[in-house]
């Protein structure tokens, strides 16, 4: 059975090629993170990756997680000890404000750093994901007191965080939250209500575990305007900050799941002895926009969990490919070696396929993160803006898309494996069943399409759609035009699939201003749309840059070459789905609803 290897050389070159690494090192804050640098810490991290996490993802699987009669959680064999490993290692604080402990590394080391977690344990890595969308919500909008208060031991990992939004009665419908808050004579909130799909909302790790959570003051208005944001810690610290009496507040069930057993996803109750003590996050009734803080942040996380997945996946179906002996090989002259079934035609364009998936969008992701590293530290106001811009209209496809692709990568993976790929004892299929939950994580595809239709594409008449998209028929047009007939065939490829996204932001930007209900029909396409281009995009520069570093003869002439033909297949078989997707995002959508009406 394979083991997980961080894929270092492709991280690095997607980093410095092209998300910039060299220049997000001269922002302020970053200079820490040159090269050389990042490479240590990468290569450190891989390892952990390797030798702690990896080896624990197979038994959390099989051994799950389980809540005591005492409300405590015992959690799966290994991870305790792993998560003190974790942060004593200092990857808890990686990214987060040196104000608070945190090493202050910009988001473009960060993502890397993370994809490796979820490849090799994302039911492991869920719960510091979460704990550092936590951090951010309450850094960003907490009083000074709250941040004091619990930002230095969450930074460290001493203690974790948690989201809290859904209800069993709300679903994605946060208009419908009934949690309520009460406020006291002292300034603190009393908080009652029950929560569901709770990842990490109780575990034995950490002495303490603070919870975000979106409730209604008695005054609220109706409907997502009438939300507010409260911290409930399980603990309340006292008046050194170490935990204190026990808060009313506890996790009453587990959920069994398909996939990510080692993940405990808890229902949770505020309340059953009188309520639990909370205290607001800034100001009453804006919980909703400051939870989106802590929502955008662990939407790219996921994004990057696609990534990590479709990754080990991928190194798994091909370390299978080449051991598994079956069949002769068509085509292959008699005498010549055979026998493994990587050299049968449709095993090898399985692969090419599960590779160009991952290389694109893992590329598509890390620039986002550049990006962001951009919009929160570069020194000019209009340069951060114009990232900004970028980031929002990115996020719902690095989630939307990237999710999706580590459906079709794992699936994959299952059938390079053959019978075997649905027999446990391979490993395949816990890729699939893991990667499964992703699509729904944080907003569903459609979610994230409906976002990226309405605020990311009307509202704005396609401004910044339209921009985007001219940059990438720019690469397209410079490709189109070279003497390499590998980027000429690339650039041409682009050049058409670029044109089908133009039509498509034209008519989604038109559409949802007459008629918003068929714009929302085609909204997945158009997401998975811009998923496939983007990723054709990030991956025709890569083939540039690798092409002009084989011609100077700078770098790993194998590893570049691998990459150049990658790119070429992304061109040739995957960039022609950007007709089907314009098809389906513009007229199809009407043809859905069209339809719809009659068939139900």
């Amino acid at each position: 059975m394979s083991s997980y290897r961080a894929p270092l050389d492709e991280m690095a070159f997607v980093q410095n090629e092209l998300a910039g690494l060299a220049q997000i090192a001269t922002l302020p804050g970053c200079s820490d993170a040159d090269p050389a640098t990042v490479a240590a810490i990468l290569a450190e991290a891989g390892k952990f990756a390797t030798d702690v996490l990896e080896p624990l993802n197979r038994t959390g699987d099989r051994s799950s997680t389980r809540l005591l009669e005492d409300g405590s959680m015992r959690t799966a064999a290994g991870f305790k000890d792993a998560y003190w490993k974790f942060v004593e290692g200092g990857w808890n604080g990686l990214g987060k404000n040196p104000e608070f402990g945190g090493q202050g590394l910009p988001e473009i080391v960060a993502s890397a750093v993370e994809e490796m977690w979820h490849a090799s344990n994302m039911a492991f890595d869920l719960c510091p994901m979460l704990t550092q969308g936590a951090i951010e919500a309450i850094e960003r909008n907490g009083s000074d007191e709250l941040k004091q208060r619990y930002l230095p031991n969450m930074v460290s990992g001493h203690w974790t965080g948690t989201m809290n939004l859904t209800e069993p009665q709300a679903g994605s419908d946060l208009a419908a939250v009934r949690t309520r808050a009460v406020p006291q004579p002292d300034g603190n909130y009393i908080v009652t209500g029950q929560k569901i799909f709770i990842t990490y909302g109780e575990n034995d790790y950490t002495e303490n575990i603070v919870h975000l959570v979106l409730a209604r003051l008695p005054d609220a208005p109706e409907g997502v305007k009438g939300i507010s944001l409260f911290v409930v810690p399980k603990f309340v610290p006292d008046g050194e900050g170490r935990p204190g009496r026990r808060n009313d507040v506890r996790a009453v069930s587990i959920e069994h799941k398909l996939g990510i057993h080692a993940s405990p996803t808890c229902v949770m109750s505020y309340g059953e002895q009188g309520g639990a003590t909370g205290w607001i996050v800034g100001e009453p009734n804006r919980g909703l926009e400051y939870m989106f803080v802590m929502m955008n942040l662990a939407r790219y996380s996921v994004g990057l969990e696609g990534v990590g997945i479709s990754e080990r996946a991928y190194q798994r179906a091909v370390a299978y490919a080449r051991e598994r002996v079956q069949g002769r090989a068509v085509g292959l002259a008699k005498g010549e070696k055979t026998g493994a079934i990587i050299e049968h035609p449709d095993v090898r364009r399985m692969l090419m396929t599960m590779r160009a998936l991952t290389e694109a969008i893992r590329a598509v992701a890390y620039v986002t993160g550049a990006a962001m590293d951009n919009a929160k530290r570069h020194p000019d106001a209009a340069a951060r803006a114009r990232h900004q811009a970028f980031v929002d209209l990115m996020i719902p496809i690095v989630k939307g898309h990237g999710t999706e692709v580590a459906q079709e990568v794992a699936s994959l993976g299952i059938q390079v494996h053959g019978g075997m790929g649905f027999i446990e004892e391979t490993g395949a299929a816990q890729h699939f069943r893991d990667a499964r939950i992703t699509t729904i994580y944080e907003g569903t595809t459609g979610i994230q399409a409906n976002d990226l239709v309405g605020r990311k594409t009307a509202r704005d008449g396609g401004a910044v759609a339209k921009a985007v998209s001219a940059g990438i028929g720019a690469v397209a047009s410079r490709l189109a035009a070279s003497a390499d007939a590998d980027l000429r065939t690339i650039g041409a490829k682009l050049a058409v699939a670029v044109a089908s996204l133009d039509r498509a932001i034209a008519w989604v930007a038109s559409s949802y201003a007459s008629d918003p209900r068929l714009a929302l029909a085609g909204s997945v396409a158009y997401l998975r749309l811009w998923g496939v281009v983007a990723g054709g995009w990030q991956m025709a520069r890569a083939a540039e840059i690798a092409k002009g570093k084989l011609a100077s003869g700078e770098g790993d002439a194998a590893f570049l070459k691998a990459k150049a033909t990658t790119a070429r297949y992304y061109a040739e078989a995957i960039l022609p789905l950007a007709a089907a997707h314009e098809a389906l995002a513009t007229g199809g959508g009407e043809a859905a609803l069209a339809l719809a009406a009659d068939a139900f």
